[in-house]
């Protein structure tokens, strides 16, 4: 079967020609249909890498069908012919441990598509942290940066029914996601100053609750903002990873606010699981406007190349592995 790969250099991936996994007795194997790249761990911490990956991380986010299931898998109601969310890397055929929590095997919905399916680990993270971030039904929300797990996040906050949810970005494309997902307000950033106009629209005194989901270097900067965004005793929510540095901790700056980094949560796990899939089969968690493309498996290094080169116009991208997932390109715009 066919397996990707991340050999040394920028950039290097690749496929590699391997068995078919062994599977153990609470696992079970599984034909991939589409995965997801997610960009913030794949590319920030992936491709962009130096050295070679270990395949097994290349990836966590497939969708497809169980091909067959250990005993103790079949006993938790797993069985040939489910579709299924695995949290495995990009390959033709993965293996998942049937877990309670349902973070790494997980069965879908029958109204689930193909195309929505690989999205259920980042929406499962979005609807977890929207617990986590404590806000209320009349808070303002502010969520800074709208990548993937930024829009999910910013959509979980607005299924929960908090009062106001403005999202920041400095990108187009993201801005426009934004908006189409449903945001009450969309701060560009690219245009106007995000820590004035956040001010501007809660009357000076700052967000309730803002939640940091800005990645890599630039989430340096929007932790300061997220700071200076929220009010006096609200709450700053850490979620962005990878910044390459120390996050500065100005004491003066977080006297009488609370700072959550990432998961914080008493709601049991599955329930997490199987309300994110709910979530996204009724569309009420709409991911279907943020694929902006979608590759057959084989081109993936072509897909990893435009995601690490073109964030203003590639967001969700998708590798179909399945016969009828032979569609190549871009998506519809959204």
């Amino acid at each position: 079967m066919k397996r990707l790969a991340k050999g040394d250099g920028y950039g290097n991936v690749f496929f590699e020609d391997v068995p078919v996994p062994a599977f153990g007795p609470d696992q079970a194997l599984i034909k991939t249909h589409t995965s997801l790249i997610s960009r913030g761990s794949e590319i920030l911490r992936r491709y962009r890498e130096d050295g070679p990956v270990d395949p097994g991380i290349m990836g966590y986010s497939v969708a497809g069908t169980v091909v067959e299931a250990g005993p103790e898998a079949a006993a938790a109601g797993f069985a040939p012919g489910d579709r299924v969310f695995a949290s495995a890397p990009h390959a033709e055929y993965v293996v998942a441990t049937a877990d309670a929590a349902g973070m790494r095997l997980l069965r879908l919905p029958d109204a689930t598509p193909w195309s929505r399916a690989p999205f259920q680990s980042l929406a499962r993270g979005g609807v977890a942290w929207a617990v986590a971030s404590r806000a209320r039904p009349d808070d303002t929300v502010v969520v800074l940066g709208q990548g993937l797990i930024g829009n999910l996040v910013m959509q979980a906050h607005r299924a929960r029914g908090v009062g106001r949810v403005i999202a920041v970005d400095p990108l187009d494309l993201r801005v426009r996601c934004a908006r189409a997902a449903g945001a009450d307000v969309v701060v560009h950033a690219g245009e106007v100053d995000a820590v004035a106009e956040v001010r501007r629209l809660t009357g000076g005194a700052g967000a309730d609750v803002v939640v940091d989901c800005v990645g890599g270097p630039p989430g340096v900067q929007s932790f300061q903002d997220a700071l200076a965004m929220v009010k006096g005793d609200g709450i700053v929510h850490l979620i962005g990873l990878y910044h390459g540095q120390p996050l500065a901790l100005d004491a003066s700056k977080i006297q009488r606010k609370m700072l959550i980094g990432g998961y914080h949560v008493f709601d049991p796990p599955r329930e997490l699981s199987e309300r994110a899939a709910a979530l996204l089969a009724t569309g009420q968690l709409q991911v279907d406007l943020l694929v902006t493309h979608r590759f057959p498996a084989f081109r993936a290094p072509e897909a990893f190349a435009l995601l690490d080169a073109h964030t203003d116009e590639a967001l969700g991208v998708l590798l179909e592995w399945a016969p009828d997932g032979a569609a190549s390109g871009p998506a519809s715009p959204p």
